[in-house]
């Protein structure tokens, strides 16, 4: 049968394909569940059927006679809709509107309260000419809450009696811990933040060493010595006198870090083999989202990190708005320290079990979907946005503005960027550029099936180089180690290293433009730690069944010395530098079992993004257990912003020769007001045996060698002749006059 292909171009036309078909197709054979057709005309290799007026607000069908019958993709219709308006809840000259963008909805009303769970007011709401329901009442009802009742005639379930929403644009939310995240707005009063004198940090791309975390993790653990009250909260980042807090990362020497998503999300999930929702729950015996991939709300901070929240079941968070402010005052916190804020964004899909307000306001027009009009999920983790959309475009443009200029943020994360489509990146580009130029820009190259990391350094984006990850501890820790291993599958494996080094450059056989493009990183928040990669590839993965997370962690020598290793290779080459909250001691993700029985627990995890529990949360136990390893990267890190010969891809790098091929050594001069100053780098990755490298003959002053690593020389080497120990490394420096 011939598979039949529509959709409504304007009011008065449908556009029809009908692939393979070589006949010839008449108006009397075509059919409309709404409306009829006048005249078809043939136009190339479709069909322009001019139609009786449509009503885009009830689901249309095609049939034709003797082929079938499908759906009327109503998409070219739609996209004509645009407004410039503010929308959301805004003060124009002391009078309150209201604003949402529903262009098929058949009726809108505003439901207003002055509590959370008080009685609700109802208004209704007016429809401009593109698609803007609006109103304006008096007062500015600054601590009320407000959500909306979307009636749709196109869907069943929001015909007579839609579900209250939140709405899209709410820059504070108060939600209840459940699978739906049903909630309301809260309106904020108008009272300006204190920003103080706080300006953006604005560090070139190449220059950042960038701190992946958690938020609820990283003080979450009795071991964070932050108080318990501000455990796993905004607040507990910044604490100050413990382990944990604001006094590790500045100790650690990093000037950027990285949130996983802190837009609201919907982090509960339906109890697990319930199968009284429409999705069913037979994966996740946690019930919850821990890292945040599933947003609700593209401008209101996740209130679940704030100290209104609940953490019960069936509580409710953010009753007071809290979150806006505490999530600015830790940034402006960090900003004092001299590190900057990305924020990891997830603009490809929403979560499948809540009750995002797009699904109710208009799925046909925000998600993508099947020819059946059913959810797509290329992204694997949802509902798969549709952001060429005109004004699913302008939400999210007008989100990453309003994350720069409220909450002053220095740059973003995209997960998933390759499914944005291409007129919505360069977008975002130019709009964050207008505020920010040297706004941070970072993709997750993949997602949806594509990938190019090509094409974010053609935009001037970093994107995270998974090419560099694998080729320095691969991709596999059982089948596919990389070259701190000392294994070679590949031939090519040296060579391929040696250009990674270099910045993964075009001009060597990589994907970008500039160093600074390429994101190089060994751990992130999905798959293994480094450091169970390292011991699972070592063959120790199963002495974790059994022990705490704190003992599990304690590496053997030759552990410490691969992970000294991989982050000897990290801090030395060319690109931004990207470390993952732990890393730095080895941290271990052994599956615990709570607040459920885990019938897995025992393992290594690999992929613990529903977990709430000493799995993820950070143990700063392991910390101490590890400490020589943590002094390591600290004096990396330090080493790495003084010497800016590490970062500047304008120096020259020269590799040296070497027959060994567990052996990398590198020069990089540069010279300045008469001084000519070379740094060295070597790199043995054999297990066994020992490589001597010919260097310059001159004097050598260490910085960093198999024990140690700071901007303090640790001895003098002559030159010629310098042997580097099995699966270790050095860092050393030489100056003089020309």
């Amino acid at each position: 049968m011939t598979p039949i292909q529509a959709k409504i171009l304007t009011r008065n036309s449908i556009e029809i394909l009908l692939p393979g078909f070589s006949g010839s197709l008449f108006a009397d054979r075509v059919r409309l569940k709404q409306g009829g057709v006048l005249r078809l005309l043939k136009r190339d290799e479709a069909y322009i059927a001019e139609t009786t007026d449509l009503d885009i607000g009830k689901n249309q069908w095609i049939e034709i006679l003797g082929m079938g019958r499908a759906r009327l993709d109503p998409g070219p219709l739609l996209d004509s809709f645009y407004s410039g308006k503010p929308l959301g809840s805004v003060l124009e000259r002391g009078i309150r509107m209201f604003r949402v963008f529903a262009p098929r909805a058949s009726r809108v009303l505003l439901c207003l309260s002055r509590t959370f769970s008080g009685r609700l007011s109802e208004y209704p709401m007016t429809r401009d000419d593109q698609g803007i329901w609006e109103i304006k009442l008096e007062g500015n009802r600054e601590g009320w809450y407000y959500g909306y009742r979307v009636f749709n005639a196109f869907d069943p379930q929001a015909a007579e009696n839609p579900p209250l929403i939140i709405d899209p644009y709410s820059r504070a939310v108060a939600t209840r811990n459940h699978y739906l995240n049903d909630g309301m707005t809260f309106i904020l009063p108008e009272t300006p933040f204190d920003w103080g004198k706080d300006r953006r940090i604005r560090p070139r791309l190449e220059d950042l060493v960038i701190y992946e975390m958690h938020v609820r993790d990283f003080s979450r653990h009795p071991s964070s010595g932050v108080p318990a009250r501000m455990r796993g909260t905004y607040a507990g980042v910044s604490a100050s006198g413990c382990a944990g807090g604001m006094g590790y990362l500045q100790s650690l020497g990093i000037n950027a870090v990285e949130f996983l998503p802190v837009h609201e999300f919907a982090n509960w999930e339906p109890d697990f083999q319930d199968k009284s929702p429409a999705v069913h729950n037979l994966w996740n015996p946690y019930s919850r989202n821990h890292w945040g991939y599933m947003t609700t709300c593209f401008f209101a901070p996740e209130s679940y990190y704030a100290s209104d929240r609940s953490e019960k079941k069936g509580g409710v968070c953010g009753l007071g708005g809290r979150a806006v402010f505490e999530l600015k005052r830790l940034i402006r916190d960090l900003h004092r320290q001299g590190i900057a804020v990305i924020l990891d964004v997830v603009y490809n899909h929403v979560s499948h079990y809540d009750r995002n307000p797009l699904k109710w306001i208009d799925r046909e027009y925000y998600f993508r979907l099947d020819g059946n009009g059913d959810f797509l999920s290329l992204s694997g983790c949802g509902n798969d946005l549709k952001t060429e959309r005109p004004m699913a475009r302008r939400m999210i443009v007008d989100s990453i503005l309003y994350w720069m200029r409220e909450f002053h943020v220095d740059g973003f994360r995209f997960d998933l960027a390759a499914m944005l489509d291409s007129a919505t990146l360069d977008a975002v580009t130019l709009a964050a550029r207008s505020v920010n130029p040297d706004v941070i820009l970072i993709a997750e190259p993949w997602g949806g099936g594509k990938y190019s990391l090509q094409e974010f350094s053609d935009r001037g984006w970093g994107a995270w180089n998974d090419v560099f990850r694998n080729a320095v501890k691969g991709e596999d820790p059982g089948k596919s180690p990389g070259f701190i291993f000392g294994k070679r599958d590949r031939p090519d494996a040296r060579e391929a290293l040696k250009c990674h080094i270099r910045g993964s450059l075009r001009d060597c056989g990589g994907p970008f433009h500039k160093a600074g493009h390429s994101v190089n990183y060994l751990e992130c928040h999905d798959h293994y730690t480094l450091g169970d990669f390292i011991r699972i590839a070592q063959g120790h993965e199963k002495t974790a069944h059994g022990l705490s997370a704190r003992s599990g962690a304690r590496l053997d020598e030759r552990q410490v010395r691969l992970n000294k290793l991989a982050a000897l290779v990290l801090l030395t080459s060319r690109g931004v530098v990207m470390l993952h909250s732990g890393q730095e001691f080895a941290r271990s993700k052994v599956i615990v079992s709570g607040p459920v029985e885990d019938p897995e627990a025992g393992p290594f995890d690999h992929n613990s993004y529903n977990k709430d529990n000493e799995t993820n949360w950070l143990d700063f136990r392991q910390a101490r257990i590890n400490r020589g390893l943590l002094e390591y990267y600290r004096g990396l890190i330090a080493i790495r912003m003084k010497h800016r010969e590490f970062r500047d891809a304008g120096m020259r790098l020269q590799f040296l020769d070497s027959n060994a091929e567990s052996g990398i050594g590198f020069t990089i001069d540069s010279g300045k007001e008469g001084m000519l100053k070379t740094i060295l780098v070597l790199i043995n990755a054999d297990p066994a045996q020992p490589v001597r490298f010919d260097c310059p003959a001159q004097k050598w002053k260490v910085l960093a060698d198999d024990e140690k690593a700071g901007p303090d020389v640790l001895r003098i080497l002559k030159g010629g002749g310098i042997e580097v120990p099995p699966v270790s490394g050095m860092v050393l420096v030489s100056s003089g006059r020309r």
